[in-house]
């Protein structure tokens, strides 16, 4: 399992309508208003380096009020939560 985290700017008169649209995105997990220079951050789940192409610029890029993303890949997980294990129930 892969994990991104998306910084994103948006239309700031948008961003409730846009957080929405970007978290109906199915491998999109979560989505977070913050504070700061950028107005949510997203959290993208997929099997394959390859879907982030298709998930990135050709969904969350595309919604409406994005003005900009920024995407870091992570590479190792550090939680108490086995996070593997719930992101992979029924995906065989």
């Amino acid at each position: 399992m892969i994990t991104a985290i998306v910084f994103i700017k948006a239309d700031v008169d948008r961003i409730p309508e846009v957080a929405q649209r970007i978290a109906d995105i199915e491998a999109v997990s979560e989505v977070f208003s913050v504070t700061g220079k950028i107005d949510l951050i997203a959290l993208v789940r997929v099997r394959a380096h390859d879907d982030l192409a298709t998930v990135v610029p050709e969904g969350i890029n595309k919604v409406p009020g994005v003005v900009s993303t920024e995407t870091h890949v992570a590479f190792r997980t550090y939680s108490r939560h086995d996070m593997e294990a719930m992101f992979s129930l029924g995906m065989d």
